[in-house]
């Protein structure tokens, strides 16, 4: 239970909230209510990482970003990195904040390997790398490094779609040579990496077509990824496709019902986060309460079966902690509140519950309590 004793130890400035109650968990359908636009700035992300894994090294010579790891070390002869790579550049799949969250505890340069663009095929998903993506990697002093698919196979299961899909490894692996031997800042390396949008997404045009050819398989129309590309060429307009594209996919989250999560009110409301480096996030938050001065933004994370979230789940929602424990401004329409922050972590499978006022003798009661529950 490691890591769920370190969430509770996490010092971010946050409450934790874990509340094991069933009568919690409703499964029936509920319409999302929205309290008012909730905005709020954010100048530089400060935080201490407390549940990351240990992450295992790999040598520059002779590497294969597609045989690596999630989150990885990757050293040369002089230096270290720490490294994680993203499936597909949409932030809500495959938990890609778990992979960069396990990677910020290092202290020298993080990085992170994002495919601009990943078509599954006709009969799947298409998602394209958005512009606040590359802005949060900067507040969280990330370094980005952009590529593209350049092989895959046809699915088995689905011949509408396509599986397996590699990295051109040559051009990735040249990128993390090139940050190894980089002296600028963060923010510097990204704005460099922005520049190369265009090709970038040309490239994946390219690769898909051939992808398509040898698979034998039909792949989304190219008329979206060609707008794109147009886009890509003037860095505002793209900041203004992409951001249409998220606040889009914020309406749709927001008027979803998920039963995963065990929401003690319907709350669900939307958020926009602004930042210094031409940043802007719309988020949704799970859960939202009142009091006279002050509003409390909950994430919630729930479990039908495990005794707790997946560790994946948890992380991806401390990366969202760390953005609302560092916000300033918080208004809700035009009136200011106070922020306090929290994460509720539920589960089916227990009753009872445990916050991280707790003392070490309450903790580790909780803690043998859920050691006793028989695996199901």
């Amino acid at each position: 239970m490691k890591i769920e004793k370190l969430v509770i130890r996490a010092n971010l400035n946050l409450y934790f909230l874990l509340s094991f109650c069933f009568c919690l968990y409703a499964t029936h359908a509920h319409a999302a209510y929205q309290v008012g636009e909730i905005s709020g700035q954010v100048e530089k992300i400060n935080y201490k990482q407390f549940a990351g894994d240990t992450l295992r090294e790999s040598k520059l010579e002779n590497f294969d970003i597609n045989r690596s790891a999630g989150a990885f070390i990757l050293s040369n002869e002089r230096e270290k990195i720490a490294v994680s790579r993203w499936i597909s550049p949409k932030r809500t799949r495959s938990f890609p904040y778990e992979r960069v969250y396990d990677t910020l505890a290092f202290s020298g340069k993080k990085v992170t390997v994002i495919p601009v663009v990943k078509d599954e095929g006709l009969g799947g998903e298409r998602d394209f790398l958005q512009w606040d993506t590359i802005s949060l990697l900067s507040l969280l002093d990330v370094h980005l490094v952009l590529a593209y698919y350049d092989a895959a196979e046809e699915n088995p299961k689905r011949h509408d779609q396509i599986t397996a899909q590699k990295f051109d490894n040559l051009y990735v692996a040249a990128r993390l040579k090139e940050i190894f031997s980089f002296h600028g800042t963060t923010r510097e390396w990204n704005e460099r990496e922005t520049l190369q949008l265009k090709p970038m997404f040309e490239k994946a045009k390219l690769a898909y077509r051939k992808i398509s050819k040898a698979t034998k398989t039909y792949l989304h129309d190219e008329a979206t990824l060609n707008e794109l590309i147009n886009y890509a060429a003037t860095p505002q307009k793209f900041i203004e496709f992409s951001r249409r594209k998220s606040r889009q996919a914020q309406a749709r989250e927001f008027q979803t019902d998920q039963p995963k999560e065990a929401l003690a009110t319907d709350t669900k409301s939307k958020i926009t986060i602004t930042n210094a480096l031409f940043g802007k996030y719309f988020f949704t938050v799970d859960e939202t309460k009142f009091e006279p001065k002050s509003i409390y933004l909950i994430e919630a994370k729930h479990s039908s079966r495990g005794k707790f979230p997946s560790r994946g789940d948890i992380k991806d929602g401390l990366i969202k902690m760390m953005l609302y424990t560092n916000l300033r401004s918080v208004k809700v329409g035009i009136k200011s509140y106070d922020l306090k922050v929290q994460i509720r972590l539920t589960s089916n499978r227990l009753k009872g519950s445990m916050d991280s006022d707790a003392d070490d003798k309450e903790v580790e009661k909780f803690f043998v309590r859920i050691r006793s529950i028989r695996r199901t």
